[in-house]
C-alpha cells in the first residue's frame, strides 16, 4: 500500500466496489467525496442548530430586536431581564425526540467523519482536496446558519 501522496487517477476507496481506473471515474469519485464532506459540514450545524433552540425562519435582526423589545431598560432591571428565561423553542417540542435525533445526526456525524478520513488515508491527492474543497463548501454554506446562533447567543447574555 502505498504511504505517500500521489497523483494517480486509480484508487480503491472504502470498499472494493469503489474501485477507480480512469480519470473520469477520479473526477465522479472526488465529487462524491466532495459532496459527502459538505453533507458532514452541515451536519455539524443542523446539530449546533437543534441544541441552540434559535428558529431558523427568523432573521438575525428580528431575533436582535425583539430581544432588545423584551428587555429594556426603563421597564425591568438588568437584574431582572438576566433572571427573565427567553424562550424561543415552542414547550410541544419533545426533548427526549430532540436528544434522540440529535444521537442518531451524532451517530451519522461520526461514521461520515470516519469514512472522509479513510478516503483521505487512500493517499490519493485527488481525494484529498475533494475532502479539503468539500469541507471549505460546507462551512460556506452552513456559516450564515452558524453566524445567526452566535449572534444569538451574545444577545441572549
Amino acid at each position: 500500500m502505498q504511504m505517500t501522496f500521489g497523483w494517480s487517477s486509480s484508487v480503491t476507496l472504502l470498499f472494493d466496489f469503489w474501485n477507480v481506473h480512469s480519470p473520469a471515474g477520479m473526477v465522479l469519485s472526488v465529487f462524491i467525496v466532495l459532496l459527502l464532506t459538505v453533507l458532514f459540514e452541515l451536519l455539524k450545524a443542523w446539530r449546533l442548530w437543534l441544541g441552540s433552540g434559535v428558529p431558523l425562519h427568523q432573521p438575525a435582526d428580528a431575533v436582535a430586536s425583539s430581544l432588545s423589545e423584551s428587555s429594556s431598560g426603563l421597564e425591568t432591571s438588568p437584574s431582572e431581564s438576566s433572571l427573565t428565561p427567553i424562550e424561543s423553542r415552542p414547550r410541544t417540542t419533545n426533548k427526549w425526540t430532540l436528544h434522540v435525533l440529535q444521537t442518531v445526526l451524532h451517530m451519522l456525524q461520526v461514521t461520515l467523519g470516519y469514512m472522509l478520513m479513510l478516503c483521505v488515508m487512500s493517499y490519493n491527492s485527488w481525494i484529498f482536496i475533494g475532502v479539503v474543497v468539500g469541507a471549505a463548501l460546507g462551512y460556506f454554506i452552513s456559516f450564515p446558519l452558524v453566524e445567526r446562533m452566535s449572534c444569538y447567543g451574545s444577545l441572549k447574555e
